[in-house]
């Protein structure tokens, strides 16, 4: 089998993956303005929803996947309220939302793995079917979190362009003050993005679980890959975000063509670096 076709379709599928955290994280990060550190450990969450209800439970896989992902949103939309709100009313600077977050991300991690140990687990059922494109190997699953993420930007699209939450939630991540000035009530518009960023993040998670897996910390190397697509595509563009995973996944996989995987890691911080450097504002300003 040629390298090269399976090369394209694992940078696809790495693309999609990476696409589906960031489309959740610059969600909320063009309508908050803060790097929200547990949106990785709220994807996690999402996967162990449905191992619970699936594996312990022996629930159906798509009303276990359904559960999981408004189960994430529920996560999310309940630590923007508890947590959040409060410093927004406290108005906050960016470091103690960073900081506020990053205690959010430990606390949910540790117990995840307290209910569940921190051992690997699967959600895969049964066999999974195996495709040829072009030359290359996709799994059913792979093929799956293609379309999720297609359907996903495409629902984005039509609801920030097309309705008024749409419109709300354009006119809080320009001016949030002046949002509110003309009648708009932002906490209720960034809880509601909390809630959609967050079940995106779920799903993801989920779809992670049934390709390779799920385990405690896997949210935080989710996290990593989909703020380097987010800052690579232009940091709080959804579109951005997009063009940006599906470039990272091009980078890493061929990056490592000639080279061993675990340079993978160190080949997308490095491509991080360069854009930082050289346009720190990304591919697609906001």
């Amino acid at each position: 089998m040629d390298i090269i076709p399976q090369l394209v379709v694992n940078s696809i599928i790495a693309g999609a993956i990476y696409s589906m955290v960031a489309l959740g994280f610059n969600l909320i990060y063009g309508t908050t303005k803060f790097f929200n550190l547990a949106h990785g450990t709220v994807a996690a969450i999402g996967g162990y929803t449905v191992f619970y209800l699936s594996k312990s439970l022996d629930f159906p896989v798509l009303p276990s996947v359904i559960v999981g992902v408004l189960f994430a949103g529920c996560i999310g939309y309940l630590v923007d309220k508890s947590v959040f709100r409060a410093l927004r009313k406290k108005k906050a600077s960016g470091m103690v939302f960073l900081v506020a977050s990053l205690g959010v991300m430990t606390a949910l991690q540790a117990l995840v793995a307290i209910l569940f140990s921190s051992q690997f687990q699967t959600l895969s059922v049964g066999s999974a079917k195996v495709y040829q494109v072009f030359g290359g190997v996709i799994t059913q699953v792979q093929a799956i979190i293609l379309l999720c993420v297609l359907l996903i930007m495409a629902g984005l699209t039509l609801l920030l362009r097309f309705t008024r939450f749409g419109k709300a939630v354009r006119a809080t991540s320009d001016e949030e003050e002046v949002a509110k000035i003309v009648g708009i009530n932002t906490n209720k518009i960034i809880g509601r993005v909390f809630f959609l960023g967050s079940a995106i993040a779920g799903l993801s998670g989920i779809l992670v679980g049934f390709d390779t897996g799920i385990e405690p910390a896997m949210g935080l190397s989710l996290l990593l890959k989909g703020v380097i697509a987010s800052i690579i595509g232009g940091i709080g563009n959804v579109y951005g975000g997009v063009l940006g995973a599906f470039l990272l996944g091009f980078i890493e996989n061929f990056g490592i063509w000639k080279i061993s995987g675990e340079w993978k890691d160190a080949i997308a911080f490095g491509v991080l670096l360069i854009f930082l450097l050289f346009r720190p504002q990304g591919l697609i300003k906001k």
